[in-house]
């Protein structure tokens, strides 16, 4: 499939109109604002680092927590302020929350523009609509948009990892999330594409891409031309690892429901696949996990987790856990508790609930456990997956690890950062070493979020 949008333009160029992008939530929204920047970029756009020079400014925001949408909010005001000094100034939003709050967002003095995850080639005719002096608004989903033709324009200048999205939108529906409501049903991209795209990025010097997708277990690409001809994300996976043994692969997210064991097996057959797993477990408790419609047991979460093991013994894992969703007693957050120690996770993205408005949850279940109660849970869950991190960190001590220096460390200039194959972050010495290069670290001391360590000659 040929590039449509394939831009070899200057990121930066004053002289043509300004644009500013902020990108709140996941990383399937950075790879989305690099699409946006790809688009407006061959409408004759250049990215600019300073907002105050913005002759555009787009927000591309996200809808999973209520606090993420309030900082939204707080930015308008700000920009509202910023339209006064420079009556120019065009102001959009994009992303799931101009796709769940879209005639809020466009009734707000501050706003010109409101365009869904899936409008964004719609943006250069919207631009010029409201060019002509009217407000302008798309957010209309679709069941086959992927971007598939179009290479983002990175905008992390390290040259170092890059995302790459294999899918679009999500078929899950748990009760208590607004994705499939904000990014649609399903679909998964032509993996000749997503081949070409990490192939290019490999050839202009990256070294490593993280293939995304709300699910990425679930993906399968049918040949519309020969039904029979199939793709799964096993397979996908595979092709990528096999573009080059230098390239190393990383994937996100997985749900405990549909990954397979051949995907476990492909990363164990190529080294230069990521011994690491994001597996969102949210809840321990089978009560809960049956409220939040994740279609898994605790037990078959563990066993998956066994099989990791089994299958991968160097594999690291990490999850998603949400504290005080509706009817969460003091016996299931217990259960969360036990099962994060039968796991081990070596770190957790830890949240408590917020309901979110329209969600199956909010329709059918009462947000009856109590704030501070909420907040209790969290601090706990939080405050053991701190010991569980440190103890996971104390395990590699001694150990050598392959690391992609990713930068200076955000201390000291003379040691530099980067992660293992197990996503843990190291810091070293600089050692005459740069951002890009494989470098052998013995781990001398650790931190829970942090390993340290010296270089091997």
């Amino acid at each position: 499939m040929p590039n449509k949008y394939h831009s070899v333009r200057p990121l930066f160029n004053s002289s043509l109109p300004q644009l500013f992008i902020e990108t709140y939530g996941c990383q399937m929204n950075v790879n989305d604002s690099e699409v946006v920047l790809s688009i407006l970029q061959e409408a004759g756009f250049a990215l600019c680092n300073k907002i105050e020079d913005a002759d555009l400014i787009l927000v591309n925001t996200c809808s999973i927590r209520d606090n993420a949408e309030q900082r939204i909010w707080g930015r308008l005001e700000h920009f509202k302020s910023m339209k006064k000094k420079k009556s120019s100034l065009t102001v959009g939003i994009l992303g799931c929350m101009a796709e769940r709050l879209k005639e809020e967002l466009l009734n707000h003095p501050a706003v010109d523009l409101v365009a869904g995850p899936d409008s964004y080639r719609d943006l250069p005719n919207l631009l010029v609509q409201i060019r002509e002096g009217s407000k302008q608004i798309n957010t209309i989903l679709s069941q086959e948009e992927t971007y598939a033709d179009i290479t983002p324009v990175r905008m992390d200048q390290n040259g170092v990892s890059a995302f790459i999205s294999i899918m679009r939108g999500c078929n899950n529906m748990c009760t208590y999330c607004v994705v499939p409501y904000v990014r649609g049903g399903e679909r998964s991209r032509d993996p000749e594409s997503i081949v070409r795209e990490a192939t290019e990025l490999y050839e202009n010097g990256y070294k490593e891409i993280t293939l995304l997708g709300q699910n990425v277990d679930s993906y399968r690409w049918v040949d519309k031309d020969n039904p029979l001809k199939t793709t799964n994300f096993a397979q996908l996976l595979e092709r990528v690892a096999l573009i080059s043994p230098k390239l190393r692969v990383r994937f996100s997210t997985s749900h405990p429901k549909d990954m397979s064991n051949s995907v476990l097996y492909t990363m164990a057959m190529y080294d230069n696949i990521c011994k690491h797993i994001h597996l969102p477990v949210q809840s321990g408790s089978d009560s809960v996990l049956s409220r939040m419609n994740r279609k898994y047991t605790r037990n078959e979460y563990l066993e998956r987790v066994a099989m990791i093991h089994q299958i991968i013994p160097d594999c690291s894992i990490s999850t998603d856990i949400i504290a005080g969703f509706c009817g969460e007693s003091e016996e299931d957050h217990e259960q969360t508790m036990s099962l994060m120690k039968d796991v081990e996770f070596y770190t957790a993205f830890m949240f408590q609930y917020s309901e979110r408005p329209n969600t199956k949850a909010a329709r059918h279940y009462k947000d009856d456990v109590p704030s501070n109660v909420k907040n209790r849970r969290l601090n706990e869950i939080i405050k053991l997956q701190n010991e569980l991190s440190l103890a996971s960190n104390q395990k590699d001590l001694g150990k050598v690890f392959e690391v992609l220096v990713e930068g200076a460390s955000k201390k000291s200039k003379s040691e530099l950062c980067g992660r293992n194959q197990q996503n843990k972050m190291c810091v070293f010495p600089a050692d005459g070493h740069k951002t890009g290069d494989f470098v052998n670290i013995r781990i001398t001391s650790c931190t829970s979020a942090t390993l340290k360590g010296e270089v091997v000659k």
